[in-house]
């Protein structure tokens, strides 16, 4: 019975930060598309409130390891998060959360193979199945996404992969993330206060954009980062794999987005090619590390 509770716990706790991860796709689409808030307030709101909520559960958690962030971090999460809002523009929540993970996604496996890792296998077909559905999803067509909102979105997923490749480092993870937010939120104002002109400010944007840093950022977290330790590398991994769909979902019952053939078939090729590195790439550390 205790076997049973704490995997249904797990499992809880990863669907929440997996709601958490893809809200932030869609509450941010609901801002710009429907709210007269601009996107770098949005950025700038998402980041302070985010930094607010992080403090606030440091401030009541008992973790006697350290974790300060630096300032390297914080500015390539204000890279992710001001690309990500500007991306959301003109792209839809399922097409930015799948550009979003697939840069994240081929940004950590790149560096992989920058540190000497070999792909072999399935590992290279996943990873040519990959790079074809990105092809064919960017490929010039009426269901084609806008260009510049695309590659905002992958910049934001290179940003947000060598975040998370910079956080390896060890420490506390929601400490180091509390002050990577504290560090990025002061870059964002930054941004505001470039071109005050364009600066817009409204009631329900901003309630959203304080949803995204507070909820689904900070606490998204919070929650992630107790539910992984739990999880295997490969499950964890691949359970990301679940945003873009939670997200397409989303968009279609919140935003009556409509779903593409070509995004469909796109979101196969490139999460299933991704999988099958990661799934493989997980099985041979376990075989080395058994040998």
């Amino acid at each position: 019975m205790p076997i049973f509770v704490s995997s249904a716990r797990i499992f809880l706790l990863t669907l929440l930060a997996m709601i958490a991860f893809a809200g932030n796709s869609l509450l941010c689409r609901l801002a710009l598309k429907n709210t007269g808030i601009d996107a770098a307030t949005f950025t700038a709101i998402r980041l302070v409130s985010g930094a607010m909520m992080l403090w606030l559960l440091t401030s009541v958690r008992r973790d006697e390891r350290v974790g300060n962030g630096n300032w390297l971090s914080a500015f390539t999460l204000f890279a992710y998060a001001a690309g990500f809002s500007f991306a959301y523009l003109t792209l839809s929540a399922a097409t930015g959360a799948l550009l979003l993970f697939g840069a994240v996604q081929a940004t950590m496996i790149s560096y992989g193979i920058w540190k000497g890792e070999r792909l072999h296998g399935l590992q290279l077909v996943g990873l040519a199945f990959a790079f074809c559905g990105l092809v064919g999803l960017m490929l010039p067509g009426i269901s084609a996404p806008p260009l510049v909102g695309s590659i905002l979105m992958l910049g934001a997923g290179v940003a947000w992969g060598v975040y998370s490749l910079r956080g390896r480092a060890g420490g506390a993870p929601i400490k180091v993330t509390t002050g990577n937010f504290l560090r990025a939120a002061p870059l964002a104002i930054v941004l505001c206060l470039l071109n005050p002109d364009r600066v817009l400010l409204d009631s329900a944007g901003t309630w959203y954009a304080a949803c995204s840093g507070a909820f689904a950022s900070g606490i998204g977290y919070a929650i992630w980062y107790t539910a992984l330790p739990a999880l295997r590398a490969t499950h964890a991994a691949t359970v990301q794999l679940s945003v873009p769909v939670l997200a397409a979902l989303g968009g279609i019952v919140f935003l009556a987005e409509p779903i593409t053939l070509r995004l469909v078939l796109a979101s196969l090729v490139i999460l299933g090619g991704i999988a099958l590195v990661i799934v493989k790439r997980q099985r041979g550390e376990n075989q080395r590390s058994q040998a």
